[in-house]
């Protein structure tokens, strides 16, 4: 399925589901919010050796004694400090209102009650180096020195296996996604496909594929195997709207076709958090609608 959203306004409400500031000082100290269950553990990897957040959004009714049993879906996205809270959000005062967003479609029995996970990115100075396979040439100043092949590891071998310790997901590939935004969208797109069969849905926003002349598109033509659902978004302003064209085009040719795919052209919007928290509610229920 393809569709074009014409113009930026999803949410019933301004600023994407917030009030608008009254002045301008308000505007500049955006409110931290929070909603629902939102867990934040460190997290040391011995493939990085590094240490970061995993942000654990849960669902309702989880420490329910009624719902002690259940296990759940899981979701996994890159960027983790940018979807729960503007105010640790890294390069705006954007997010992507995952845990309101969630909150909603749950309540409303639009999707099933899941489990997700925000894992963060290395920082400023090392997201690049953990997102990217192969160095970006079109970097200034260049990083020359990239980890993104260990990424696939540390998700599958490092952080899966602990979360799966510590909360009631079900291990299930076909319930098990994946998700991301630029370089974030990238290397999952990339670790879909070097854990093929790991995963049973994707989720794709404003992907960046350019980097090391096309690889991710290059070596997605050689790919035969593709979780169950894909979502992929993307904006008309400063966006990649051609490379997801070329990867729409890859995963139909593959056999990705029908109600397995949904890609979402959004007129007017640009590369940030916001659009993403706009288009979000829409990959969300295609991902895990009931």
């Amino acid at each position: 399925m393809k569709r074009l959203l014409v113009g930026a306004v999803i949410f019933g409400l301004a600023c994407y589901g917030r009030p608008v500031a009254s002045s301008t000082a308000a505007a500049a100290a955006p409110q931290c919010s929070v909603a629902g269950d939102l867990r934040i553990l460190p997290f040391t990897s011995r493939i990085f050796k590094n240490t970061r957040m995993l942000r654990v959004w849960l669902p309702p009714q989880y420490d329910s004694p009624d719902h002690r049993a259940d296990r759940y879906p899981v979701l996994y996205l890159n960027d983790g400090q940018n979807l729960f809270d503007v105010c640790t959000s890294m390069f705006s005062a954007q997010e992507w209102r995952v845990d309101e967003t969630a909150g909603d479609l749950v309540a409303r029995g639009v999707i099933r009650p899941l489990i997700i996970v925000g894992i963060d990115n290395a920082g400023r100075q090392g997201r690049a180096r953990e997102y990217l396979p192969y160095s970006d040439e079109t970097l200034q100043p260049r990083v020359d020195r990239v980890y993104g092949k260990y990424y696939p590891d540390f998700l599958v071998h490092e952080v899966m296996p602990f979360i799966n310790a510590h909360f009631r997901v079900d291990p299930d590939p076909a319930d098990t996604g994946l998700g991301g935004s630029s370089y974030g969208a990238g290397i999952a797109l990339y670790t879909v496909m070097k854990e093929r069969g790991r995963f049973g849905r994707l989720l794709l926003e404003s992907p960046s594929l350019y980097a090391h002349h096309d690889f991710l598109l290059r070596v997605a033509a050689r790919c035969r195997r593709w979780p169950e659902r894909i979502y992929l978004g993307v904006g008309t302003v400063n966006e990649p709207a051609g490379d997801v064209d070329k990867l729409e085009g890859i995963l139909r040719h593959n056999g990705v076709t029908g109600s397995r795919l949904d890609v979402v052209h959004q007129s007017g919007v640009a590369h940030n958090e916001a659009a993403w928290a706009q288009r979000f509610p829409a990959a969300l229920q295609f991902l895990y609608g009931r």
